[in-house]
């Protein structure tokens, strides 16, 4: 990108003109999606087993349905341009996304988060805010870096409107774009501009209320007043731990997509895969914990997982939600890889309130930033992503969070060089 040639003031203005008006409409495509998959997951979870008669999902459901999720996701990567999207394994992309390739990442990202995959939103909603800013291309044209930096815009859009405004999803493509240096601030900026209006549609503007949408907050939780040694031994060991489980979940899934798809080929792995999730959510629901708490992204499940009363019943979900998170990334599923390390670095903080009797707010805090940190690399984005998680309650525990992002980062960067952690970006 530094060798292509400089773009002028005036045109420089136009794409941030440009970035404000593409903001709107990937807001909104974001929105739409998210909302989509909210309708399907409560007529195949909520509905359905009502009318079979069922207060919730039998096990036939439970294990049927992922697997249902892989056969689409199968589908939109056989039939369609573009594979379905960036596989989770290879973190999270930020290159342009073609408009050809927008179907079949919508449809895969469908059939993956709706049907159980333990994967998150981030990822489809990425590209497909990258599609609505590449949309102008085909009303003017453009220069190579240009197109880049309105499908950036794009991004920063759909991004703000899953994590509750756009200075998390910004601080993320700053973080993940920090190479370029100091060309980094003229590529963003429209994108800040298109996130900032973007938002507006969630928060309205003059009489308007806007879009009521899910904030990302877990509400309930006790004010944390105060920092205390323990909380801090707290962070520093969820920190470890955070990066070590993430690692482990990540080996699995190297070995199932190198291995598993050389034996069985993408379709049979992708199909066992989902009959695998469903699996695990099935033993962990006879072992006493909920089958919906392992299954999907983690993010609705968090404050159930805040406020668990058992070891038991976390040691299951953790243990559970890792395993189908190693499988939804190594077998082929199309989805983002946060939200599931997220709850997986929260379940490990919960112990500390269990045992400890260390605040849950904290917990939410720390494990939050470390699950980020484990699987992003990303020091700031986790920091704030846990502060807007806790809210104005837990202000005080945004230190500890710091601290559990930076021993994340620290054993992911040593294992790493040791040869454990596939060197992978997982911002590129």
């Amino acid at each position: 990108m530094a060798d292509q040639p400089q773009i002028t003031a005036g045109a420089y203005l136009r794409l941030v003109a440009l970035g404000a008006l593409i903001g709107i409409p990937a807001a909104l495509l974001a929105a739409l999606f998210l909302a989509v998959v909210h309708e399907i997951e409560d007529v195949l979870w909520d509905d359905l087993p009502d009318a079979l008669g069922y207060s919730s999902p039998p096990w036939f459901l439970v294990i049927v349905l992922p697997a249902v999720g892989a056969a689409i996701v199968v589908a939109s990567r056989r039939l369609l341009p573009g594979d379905g999207g960036h596989s989770p394994f290879d973190g999270i992309s930020l290159e342009p996304t073609p408009l050809a390739f927008g179907p079949g990442i919508a449809l895969a990202g469908l059939g993956t988060l709706a049907f159980g995959a333990v994967l998150g939103p981030e990822a489809p909603l990425i590209a497909l805010g990258s599609v609505i800013g590449l949309s102008v291309t085909l009303f003017m044209r453009l220069s190579e870096r240009e197109e880049r930096v309105l499908a950036t815009a794009g991004s920063f859009s759909a991004i703000s409107a899953l994590f509750g405004g756009p200075i998390v999803g910004g601080m993320l493509m700053v973080e993940g774009g920090i190479a370029l240096g100091p060309a980094l601030l003229p590529v963003l900026l429209p994108g800040f501009v298109a996130a900032a209006v973007g938002y507006l549609i969630f928060v309205g503007f003059g009489d308007w209320g806007g879009i009521n949408t899910q904030t990302l907050a877990v509400t309930n939780l006790p004010v944390y007043d105060g920092t205390h040694l323990l909380d801090l031994l707290v962070a520093l060991a969820v920190g470890v731990l955070a990066a070590l489980v993430v690692t482990v979940a990540r080996g699995i899934a190297r070995r199932l997509a190198t291995d598993g798809e050389h034996r069985l080929g993408m379709p049979a792995l992708l199909l066992a895969g989902g009959f695998a999730v469903g699996s695990l959510a099935q033993a962990a629901d006879l072992l006493g914990a909920d089958s919906k708490d392992v299954l999907f992204s983690g993010q609705s499940a968090v404050p159930i997982l805040a406020a668990a009363d058992s070891t038991k019943i976390v040691l299951i979900l953790l243990v559970a939600k890792g395993i189908a998170y190693a499988v939804c990334l190594g077998c082929g599923f199309r989805g983002g890889p946060v939200f599931p390390a997220i709850f997986l670095g929260i379940a490990l903080a919960t112990f500390a309130t269990l045992w400890f009797d260390v605040s849950p707010t904290l917990a939410v805090a720390v494990g939050a930033a470390a699950g980020t940190a484990a699987v992003t690399r990303l020091l700031i984005t986790s920091s704030l992503l846990a502060a807007l998680l806790v809210g104005v309650n837990g202000l005080d525990a945004v230190p500890a969070a710091v601290l559990a992002a930076a021993a994340a980062w620290l054993v992911i960067h040593a294992l790493e060089r040791r040869g454990a952690q596939p060197s992978v970006a997982p911002v590129s």
